[in-house]
């Protein structure tokens, strides 16, 4: 039987009907159809990450810099290979 692949939008939506505290963790696993071990396990990666959404705005930016640079840097050295290929090739 081959493993289902859950998108993190489903999985927040399964962490916050728990959260809600509406309906047991058996009750929601069987609603959604999931063991419901695994809704223990998303809740608590969750509720340990959840600060991160708030100062993902800091990061971001910041993160975004980074790959901006690195996209420089890989532009730079594309372009030098080329040089290098080409004055390689005159040479010869």
């Amino acid at each position: 039987m081959a493993r289902r692949k859950l998108t993190a939008k489903f999985k927040a939506k399964v962490v916050l009907e728990a959260l809600k505290e509406r309906m047991t963790n058996q009750e929601l696993a069987n609603k959604f159809n999931v063991h419901p071990q695994q809704i223990s396990t998303w809740k608590t990666e969750f509720l340990s990450s959840a600060e991160e959404v708030f100062s993902k705005g800091k990061g971001k930016s910041l993160k975004s810099e980074q790959e901006q640079r690195e996209e420089e840097l890989l532009k730079t050295i594309g372009q030098q290979k080329v040089e290098l290929d080409f004055l390689k090739k005159a040479l010869r």
